[in-house]
C-alpha cells in the first residue's frame, strides 16, 4: 500500500463516542436500525466499524462554541437512506435540505441522541481512489538457488552487514537497508 513507513499515515482511523443515558438501547439502534458491523468486546460493549471517516474543522462564531465537536453519519443516496431507515424505526427531525456542502437531516437516537445525516456534494478522497484502475505491481522473483547458498556462507563466519549500512546495488535495484525490511512487515 505505501512504499515506506514515511509515507504511512500515523492515524489510521477515528473512534468516537456517543453518551447516552440508555446505553443499551443507543447500542441495539447501532446495530439492529443503522446496522452497522461490530465487535462485542464483552459485558455488553460494542464496538461499532465504520468504513470510512473524515474529519472537517469548522469556524465559530463565538469564543464560547469553541471545543464543540459533532458526528454526522453520511451515504451516497439520502432520501432512500431515510426511507430504509424510517421503515427500521428511526425518527427525522425534518425533511432533507440543502446545506450547501450536501442535503442534510437529522435523526435521534436513543438517549436524545441528536445526529446529522448528510449526502456529500463533495467527492471523497478515498471514492476517488477507489475509481482509479490499480496499478499493476511487478511480481514478485523467486530468489535464485545462488542467492540461498549465502545463508551458510554467513554461518561459516562471512561478515554480516551492520545496522544502518549503505544500501548497495544488486543487478540494478538498489537493495534496504539492514533492518529496513524487517520494520516494513
Amino acid at each position: 500500500m505505501y512504499e515506506s513507513l514515511e509515507e504511512a499515515p500515523m492515524i489510521r482511523g477515528l473512534h468516537g463516542l456517543f453518551y447516552s443515558s440508555e446505553v443499551d438501547a443507543m447500542r441495539a439502534f447501532l446495530r439492529d436500525v443503522l446496522r452497522l458491523p461490530f465487535t462485542d468486546v464483552g459485558q455488553g460493549w460494542l464496538i461499532f466499524d465504520l468504513p470510512e471517516a473524515d474529519i472537517g474543522v469548522h469556524p465559530v462564531d463565538d469564543e464560547a462554541s469553541s471545543g464543540k465537536h459533532d458526528l454526522s453519519f453520511y451515504c451516497d443516496d439520502i432520501a432512500g437512506t431515510v426511507a430504509d431507515l424510517r421503515a427500521r424505526g428511526a425518527t427525522f427531525d425534518g425533511d432533507i435540505e440543502d446545506h450547501g456542502y450536501g442535503l442534510v437531516t437529522y435523526f435521534t437516537m436513543p438517549g436524545n441522541v441528536r445526529v446529522q445525516l448528510y449526502e456529500p456534494r463533495y467527492e471523497k478522497k478515498r471514492a476517488r481512489a477507489a475509481a482509479r484502475p490499480a496499478r499493476a505491481r511487478p511480481a514478485r522473483r523467486a530468489a535464485k538457488p545462488a542467492a540461498r547458498a549465502v545463508a551458510p556462507a554467513r554461518a561459516a563466519g562471512r561478515a554480516k552487514a551492520k545496522p544502518g549500512a549503505k544500501a548497495t546495488k544488486a543487478k540494478g535495484k538498489a537493495r534496504p537497508k539492514a533492518g529496513a525490511r524487517a520494520r516494513r512487515r
